[in-house]
């Protein structure tokens, strides 16, 4: 069993920057992690991910360049840093464990194992 809780959600202002947090718990820090997000009426989408070591990062077109993610295995943590932040990137974002997979990074959202419950971030104009 892994136990997923993100944290840094919040509102904030178009133009500006936001880092959720994902902490892992429950077994070795030792496997890709992804974050999507949700927003009203869509479906979940993937963001990007990061490899178990971290040497690898992909990113989904939607938010490329505007986002960083890295991981700490020491701390069990994985981040999501977003700048230049739009009104479109509002949504709920989650964390998700490829706690099976092979350490690469996995795309499809059924690819991963456990997920956080969610944080919200909103954006205003």
């Amino acid at each position: 069993q892994v136990q997923l809780v993100e944290s840094g959600g919040r509102l904030v202002q178009a133009g500006d920057s936001l880092r959720l947090s994902c902490a892992a718990s429950g077994r070795t820090f030792s496997y890709a992690m992804g974050w999507f997000r949700q927003a009203p009426g869509k479906e979940r989408e993937f963001v990007g991910g990061i490899s178990r070591s971290g040497g690898t990062t992909y990113y989904a077109d939607s938010m490329k360049g505007r986002i960083t993610i890295s991981r700490d295995n020491a701390k069990n943590a994985v981040y999501l840093q977003m700048k230049r932040l739009k009104p479109e990137d509002t949504a709920v974002y989650y964390c998700a464990a490829d706690v099976n997979g092979i350490g690469t990074v996995p795309l499809a959202l059924n690819e991963y194992d456990y997920w956080g419950q969610g944080n919200q971030v909103t954006v205003s104009s």
